[in-house]
């Protein structure tokens, strides 16, 4: 079975176990942004994976979630932000690069900037790092927003912060999707990958520098501080992270970012 993994510091407590102790013979893990995987697994060249939480509202009919696991931030957690030349109230009208790496985060800022600040802003593509050599402003996501600074950035801005301090909700970044296709015929392998990940999230809670360690040796570039970094972050998907996933859900859906408001569809119930 492919199972894909978001190749960022934030998705790793998942897949310590898997990667470091005991690795699963029947499951070939696929790395990659989670805009690779988004699309791997709605062309069904991954069975299973970690999504942008924005990608399952487009494919939803298809896919089903996995009930107790998610990527999250509850505020702040530096790894989701808005670098800028000037500050985002005057940002109307100006070039704002978005990174393709993500789908979840593209669509939070354009809420943000619309709903909440009243912004046009008018959007480019651009490069995943923090630079801002051809815009006014950039999203920068994943382990590219917690490097070493090649060039001085004025202002920053952490969106799950700014977004619960708008909306006072939660950000649900990534969901764990399973395509119903391979349902019957992978349970076993299933049921496995999500044993791997409820024993690397003890390991995490109980005997963290281990993990620490390894996360540290695997991803060498990221300045910030990882332990830090992984108190800020929600793996367990509460009831109350469901409840944010659904407003944003909506106030995508309200300003047309999204084509519809799903369901969640979970394995297993």
């Amino acid at each position: 079975m492919k199972l894909g993994y978001i190749n960022y510091l934030n998705c790793y407590p998942f897949y310590f176990h898997m990667f470091e102790k005991k690795p699963l013979p029947d499951v070939e893990v696929i790395p990659a942004y989670p805009s690779q995987l988004n699309a791997m697994i709605k062309e069904g060249k991954l069975a299973m994976s970690p999504i942008s939480a924005a990608a399952y509202a487009e494919g939803y009919n298809d896919l089903v979630l996995l009930p107790d696991f998610c990527l999250s931030s509850v505020g702040y957690v530096r790894s989701v932000i808005l670098v800028s030349k000037k500050p985002i109230e005057n940002l109307n009208y100006s070039t704002v690069g978005l990174s393709s790496a993500s789908q979840t985060s593209v669509v939070l800022l354009k809420i943000l900037l619309q709903k909440y600040y009243g912004l046009v802003p008018h959007y480019i593509p651009s490069d995943p790092y923090a630079t801002l050599h051809e815009v006014d402003a950039k999203l920068v996501i994943g382990n590219e927003a917690m490097m070493h600074e090649t060039e001085p950035l004025p202002y920053v801005y952490d969106l799950g912060d700014l977004w619960l301090n708008k909306t006072g909700y939660p950000v649900v970044f990534a969901v764990f999707a399973v395509r119903n296709d391979v349902l019957d015929s992978n349970e076993k392998t299933i049921n496995a990958v999500c044993q791997s990940y409820q024993t690397s999230l003890l390991q995490l809670k109980n005997n963290a520098p281990e993990l620490i360690a390894c996360a540290s040796l695997r991803y060498p570039d990221i300045a910030y501080d990882i332990a830090t970094y992984y108190t800020l972050l929600k793996f367990e998907f509460a009831s109350q992270l469901k409840e944010a996933l659904m407003f944003y859900f909506s106030s995508a859906h309200e300003l047309g970012l999204l084509p519809y408001i799903p369901s969640l569809q979970f394995y297993g119930r």
